[in-house]
């Protein structure tokens, strides 16, 4: 659409989730770090939290990407399952041969003959679940028994969730304080503040290819900032519309203009008023 216009090799500010644009914020640098650190004192249980649109899935498939050996990794997108459906999903990650399986008990029987094999090679292996704010209670309650499973000297099984605010809420029940007990290690994602935002804004145009004088005004970068309240995901969607509204005047970068009109055009930014001073845009 606008990429041979403005310069790019790609789309700078798509939705989906791409590892090659990640950007180390210190929010989600010290997210990682201390998910790393957990694994590596093979901690059972470790906690993300963030709100939409933080960047949780984004951080999750880095952390998938770059767990070589000796760990093995087993990943749950959707979760919204039962506790059997659970154990299937898990079996199927594990590359579990689950045919024939008569009831939970000897499914989980297979799981752990699996783990203890995997253990004996040598390998460490973590299950991540995103979006773990979506799993009925009961699946929880199945999921810390499936972490039960251990030698004499370590747990088979380490769990990485990450979900939404919602999950902590999910974990206060009184049925699931055991599981809640288990979480050593946990980190909340933070929205970028006003240097963030800019710094994730040239990092994506650059990434995707452009290598021209600042593409975005730092007046439309600000409001940037102020609209999407340093969401990740509101600031690919506001940059996009921007980007879309200079393409659209033939302008070869983007002013304050381009996004109070981007703003305006978006329902869940929030709105800026509607007369901003000359100097805003």
């Amino acid at each position: 659409m606008y990429e041979q216009h403005f310069g790019f090799a790609e789309a700078p500010f798509s939705l989906t989730p791409n590892t090659h644009f990640y950007l180390n914020a210190l929010s989600h640098k010290n997210a990682y770090e201390t998910v790393k650190l957990a694994l590596d004192t093979q901690e059972g249980f470790i906690k993300v939290v963030g709100e939409v649109g933080t960047g949780k899935t984004l951080l999750c498939r880095r952390l998938l990407n770059e767990l070589d050996e000796p760990y093995h990794t087993a990943y749950i997108p959707n979760p919204m399952l039962s506790p059997m459906d659970l154990a299937f999903a898990v079996a199927e990650e594990l590359a579990v041969d689950s045919a024939g399986v008569n009831g939970q008990h000897q499914l989980l029987k297979r799981i752990n003959d699996r783990l203890i094999q995997l253990a004996s090679d040598g390998r460490q292996v973590v299950l991540v679940i995103d979006e773990a704010q979506t799993m009925p209670a009961d699946t929880v309650e199945a999921l810390r028994l499936l972490t039960n499973l251990e030698t004499e000297s370590r747990k088979l099984l380490q769990v990485v969730l990450f979900g939404q605010p919602e999950l902590d809420q999910l974990l206060a029940r009184d049925q699931l304080r055991q599981l809640r007990q288990r979480i050593t290690f946990q980190e909340y994602l933070q929205p970028l503040d006003r240097e963030g935002v800019s710094h994730y804004i040239q990092h994506r145009v650059g990434l995707a290819g452009y290598n021209g004088p600042g593409l975005f005004h730092p007046k439309a970068m600000r409001l940037i900032a102020k609209s999407s309240g340093g969401v990740p995901r509101l600031i690919n969607i506001l940059a996009h519309k921007a980007l879309l509204s200079a393409f659209g005047e033939g302008a070869e970068r983007v002013q304050g203009k381009h996004v109070h009109r981007a703003v305006k055009d978006t329902e869940s930014a929030k709105p800026l008023r509607q007369w901003l001073p000359e100097s805003w845009l």
